[in-house]
């Protein structure tokens, strides 16, 4: 029952359910690089990679953003046990201990590390890069307002993982302009998701941007950093040759970041749990299932390069 217990409370802690915000771009970047060019005919092929780098890959990125968030909530004790939003969260508690909390970090860190093994020398040679700037993060609202962007090149470190994980010698054009979407896409919705502490972020004196400037200004930066990422989408699509398919789902991307942006106010942010959650997971799930029909089915992109 204990070990239920604990297991729960370890969901909550890293918030096992966001997974779906980084895990279909690292699909997204593996199906990619799974596309060949025939050097007879010229012709693009493509095949589904294998269980050989799907279970790995997803086994490496559910362990280090399972690393990322503890880490976070560690570095965070002492912010978290101040903040009233943040009061109930497991450590806090004292549902789970730091000592517990030390230990499933170095346990997620032994686990990603040998999964990334289990994929090629490049990805385990990146690891504690990829290790070292999942845990820098966590940091960096203490003396920079753009810290949010920080988080956002965490995640965006997902499609180049997964291109790496089947193109070990290689980084594509498109890989490298989905990590630059999802950096943009999601330090978009984290600043939306920091409007909620402003006044508690200013009062400690941390570098949210939404403390640093306000939440009327920082709802402008979130709306003008999701601009890009709506245009990031469909220009990697453009460069990985994908066609109709993947570039109507990219429109609708973009109809959903404004209808996030029309829930929130500056005077009301009651909006921002269902915006930073339900519409974020069908971004990161339809980006990829847009993808994949592409490369499944083929279709013409319509404006041809």
């Amino acid at each position: 029952m204990s070990l239920l217990r604990d297991t729960l409370a370890t969901f909550r802690m890293i918030k096992i359910e966001h997974s779906v915000f980084a895990l279909p771009f690292a699909f997204t970047g593996a199906f990619l690089a799974a596309r060949t060019v025939s050097p007879v005919t010229g012709a693009a092929q493509w095949a589904m990679p294998g269980l050989d780098v799907l279970v790995p890959l997803t086994i490496a990125m559910i362990a280090v953003r399972s690393f990322a968030m503890a880490y976070n909530r560690l570095a965070d004790l002492d912010i978290d046990s101040k903040n009233p939003r943040t009061k109930g969260r497991p450590l806090v508690t004292g549902e789970l201990s730091v000592v517990f909390t030390k230990r499933f970090i170095f346990a997620c860190m032994l686990i990603f590390t040998t999964a990334c093994a289990a994929l090629n020398t490049t990805c385990l040679l990146l690891s504690p890069v990829a290790l070292a700037w999942s845990a820098f993060y966590s940091h960096t609202k203490r003396f920079t307002p753009m810290c949010h962007f920080a988080l956002g090149s965490v995640l965006g470190l997902a499609p180049l993982a997964g291109w790496l994980a089947v193109q070990p010698t290689h980084l594509g054009y498109p890989a490298v302009l989905l990590f630059f979407a999802v950096t943009f896409w999601v330090a978009g919705f984290d600043i939306l998701y920091a409007c909620q502490d402003e006044e508690f972020d200013r009062s400690q004196g941390l570098f949210s941007l939404p403390a640093h400037v306000g939440v009327a200004r920082a709802l402008f930066a979130s709306s003008w950093t999701h601009a890009a990422a709506a245009l990031l989408f469909p220009m990697a699509g453009w460069y990985a040759n994908l066609g109709i398919i993947y570039s109507t789902v990219t429109l609708l991307v973009g109809g959903v970041l404004v209808w996030e942006h029309k829930l929130i106010k500056p005077d009301d942010l009651s909006k921002v749990n269902v915006a930073f959650f339900t519409l974020n997971g069908i971004i990161a799930v339809f980006v990829f299932l847009g993808a994949w029909a592409d490369l499944a089915l083929g279709s013409p992109w319509m404006f041809p390069r």
